[in-house]
């Protein structure tokens, strides 16, 4: 692949759907899947497909319909699920496994019982057996957050030998900080042979808020994938989010790497997946949500109004949201009152302007937001004063 192009494995499916209440049927998961194929992700995790019949069914339709991206079926390290995710997975264009093993000393030693050896063992196992079935194997080495990185890079250059295709460094429990997961990109750049042969993948937690930073310092330090979610949904408190990532690469072209994502869709998509899942999107959100490209204070407002670039890093237009909203407020001041009046038909003198600003701030004591109507309220009284003109 390009070495500056940042592949976007979307993982909505799979890891997103692991919140609570969030499941969807299939005909959701197609529908979302063909989003995100029409937005350019390069690899949909279609799901989990020895989980449960509806699991398999579901990657199975999905495989039919996309016509793009890689479809992916996670599994363990078990033959049996390698098996079910190969079958789930016979109609795709693009197929891919992802098989992984825990690696911290954490897991080894409380969740399987067992010892470094083996677990390199069963992971080499694993992919090996995942090569019979499809060319494109992903290794995941769970908790490789919290695992030592020699050991780390020991179980990489195996499975590579083994045949893996692309390694997946997970951030599992979110612990990271930003330098600590990109050197240990870093490491394993430096210290894994047949390292160049394959795609360092991020897949970062959100349980510190690290999750995006993480990632990014990760494609800085040499990964060429980033595994994320719509919104950022997922396990506890979330995944990486797509459209952050995707829009900090676009917005810092000095690094020199890009993403093949139509980001005009983003806000809808996210829209869909929100709807979907009934999950919410918290307000201010970055990219996506209802505040992301809104202005109350004063100060921001006047500064927007006359040229946008002040307080806006990236256009509204570039993630599918109309425009910037001037809101008002309490905070506002007469710049963006006089814009609003305008944009709905009134064309204020000074004078006017100063009058309507008095009886404003009445209305937006006593409201959170002063709307549309409220501003006809107000310019019926300014009118008994003096003639308004129609913008």
């Amino acid at each position: 692949m390009q070495n500056d192009k940042v592949q976007i494995f979307d993982t909505t499916l799979r890891d997103g759907e692991q919140v609570p209440g969030c499941k969807l049927d299939t005909n959701q998961k197609l529908i979302i899947a063909e989003r995100l194929d029409l937005l350019g992700v390069n690899v949909i995790e279609a799901g989990f497909p020895i989980s449960s019949p509806g699991d398999f069914n579901s990657v199975s339709e999905i495989s039919k319909i996309v016509k793009n991206a890689t479809v992916c079926g996670l599994t363990r390290a078990v033959k049996k699920d390698i098996e079910v995710a190969a079958e789930a997975l016979k109609f795709a264009r693009m197929p891919r496994i992802h098989t992984g093993i825990g690696t911290s000393d954490s897991h080894i030693k409380f969740k399987f019982n067992s010892s470094q050896d083996e677990v390199i063992r069963r992971a080499k196992e694993a992919v090996s057996y995942a090569k019979n079935f499809v060319d494109d194997v992903e290794f995941y080495a769970e908790d490789a957050g919290r695992t030592d990185n020699a050991f780390l890079a020991k179980v990489c250059e195996e499975v590579i030998k083994s045949g893996a295709t692309v390694l997946n460094i997970p951030d599992t429990t979110g612990y990271c900080l930003p330098e600590e997961y990109g050197a240990k990109m870093k490491y394993l750049r430096d210290n894994v042979k047949g390292i160049e042969e394959v795609i360092l993948s991020c897949h970062c937690h959100n349980d510190l808020g690290m999750a995006t930073a993480n990632s990014i310092s990760g494609v800085i330090n040499g990964a060429r994938q980033i595994e994320c979610t719509i919104n950022g949904i997922g396990e506890r408190a979330g995944n990486t989010a797509l459209e952050e990532v995707v829009m900090i690469l676009k917005q810092h072209p000095y690094l020199n790497l890009d993403t093949d994502i139509n980001t005009k869709l983003l806000y809808d998509t996210s829209m869909m997946v929100r709807e979907k899942m009934g999950m919410p999107v918290q307000p201010n959100k970055a990219i996506v949500g209802a505040n992301a490209f809104a202005h109350s204070s004063g100060i921001h407002q006047d500064g927007v109004i006359k040229n946008r670039e002040t307080y806006e890093i990236m256009d509204p237009a570039d993630v599918g949201v109309d425009k910037s909203s001037i809101v008002l407020t309490a905070r506002s001041g007469r710049a963006a009152l006089a814009y609003r009046a305008k944009n709905i038909g009134y064309e204020l003198t000074k004078i006017q302007l100063d009058k309507a600003y008095q009886i404003f701030l009445k209305f937006a004591d006593k409201l959170k937001e002063v709307k549309d109507d409220d501003l006809h309220f107000i310019m019926k009284d300014v009118n008994k004063y003096s003639k308004i003109a129609m913008a």
